[in-house]
């Protein structure tokens, strides 16, 4: 989910990052740096994979107890299957549009999973080497995509059944997105990319967590059930990549404080910027600006991520950091007063969004 604003102030603007997958006559050429982490540090994963064994495997869920997206859909080897979907139906029809503009680009986002799976493997030392690795790092990588895999697949599910929506766009949309890939500015390092992973997911938890209560308040309980299934997944996969910035912060505090400010100074953007569907070249941050008018996902919650993790790894009270740690350190922890001090100003000059149409649903019109 994006974290867009009124006055885009918190997300990479959208224009200057290269467009999306669209055609040849289209394509940009981006410089991209890769294996920005000094070969030294290499050692320091090296040495974490018992600790990652103890410590990070134990957010993973065994298979035999984990959820299916079955669960929560009508099953079509029951007699009454159509009954199940008429059922479902119905609850879909009391859901306004601008509801199904955020959980369709919620679905999108999930099911670009291929990408992300790519993205953690381009880490320097957890990568998974050989497709099949033991490591911890890529036992933990193939584990945390088969858990995700199952978000998409849910989703993708219940929004077909519904017929609320249109499902070819839909799917165009997807391939676009894969096939458009992604680059968040953590160059292959490792603690740039366990402090971007840590904000993401708590990102797409708290985006979750929010179309579920919106779910609830339009009556479908069963929908809400379902986001609130998929939130407390990115919960635990939230703790996990937390726990392995802040074991980071331990052992090497200075780099890794350096990490998070130039991730902070980057903006985070999230995985599908790249977002389009053969028809807007402005989809990701129309579909960003329907999620912070339902606040589903808003500025405030940007500015809410930062302190929660200043807080959790205690950012505030490190001590012994070389000159660059120490400015690192101060530019994070007076970078949250100064982003609602924005918010706040964007928010007093906002004006009413216009309506636009959206492909995902058949071209009906939501406001902004």
């Amino acid at each position: 989910m994006c974290l867009h604003c009124t006055a885009r102030i918190f997300c990479r603007d959208i224009e200057t990052i290269k467009k999306p997958f669209i055609s040849p006559q289209q394509k940009v050429h981006v410089q991209v740096t890769t294996h920005s982490m000094p070969p030294q540090k290499m050692e320091i994963f090296k040495s974490l994979e018992g600790w990652a064994e103890d410590n990070v495997l134990i957010h993973l869920k065994p298979v035999e107890t984990c959820w299916q997206p079955q669960d929560f859909l009508p099953d079509p080897c029951r007699d009454d299957f159509q009954e199940q979907v008429k059922e479902l139906r119905e609850r879909a029809k009391g859901i306004p549009d601008d509801y199904f503009v955020v959980l369709v680009g919620d679905m999108i986002t999930e099911e670009a999973l291929p990408t992300y799976q790519t993205y953690l493997n381009t880490f320097d030392g957890v990568r998974d080497e050989t497709g099949a690795s033991p490591t911890p790092w890529a036992v933990w990588n193939r584990a945390w995509t088969a858990e995700e895999n199952r978000h998409g697949h849910l989703l993708n599910k219940y929004l077909y059944l519904s017929g609320r929506v249109d499902m070819k766009l839909i799917d165009k949309t997807i391939q676009y997105l894969i096939g458009s890939g992604m680059d968040v500015g953590t160059q292959n390092n490792p603690y740039l990319g366990f402090i971007y992973t840590s904000f993401q997911e708590r990102a797409t938890f708290i985006s979750h967590g929010n179309t579920a209560r919106l779910a609830k308040k339009h009556g479908d309980i069963k929908l809400a059930q379902i986001c609130g299934t998929i939130a407390a997944d990115e919960k635990r996969h939230e703790a996990a990549y937390t726990k392995i910035s802040g074991k980071l912060f331990e052992m090497d505090p200075d780099a890794t404080v350096l990490a998070f400010a130039d991730m902070m100074r980057k903006k985070i953007t999230m995985p599908a910027y790249m977002m389009y569907d053969g028809r807007d070249d402005n989809l990701f941050g129309n579909f960003s600006a329907v999620a912070q008018r339902l606040g589903v996902y808003t500025a405030k919650d940007y500015a809410d991520i930062l302190e929660h993790l200043i807080s959790v790894w205690k950012v505030g009270d490190l001590r012994g950091l070389s000159a660059q740690g120490q400015k690192a350190q101060e530019y994070v922890c007076g970078l949250s007063p100064r982003i609602r001090r924005l918010q706040e100003r964007a928010e007093t000059r906002a004006e009413q969004g216009a309506w636009i149409p959206f492909s995902w649903i058949h071209g009906r019109q939501v406001q902004l």
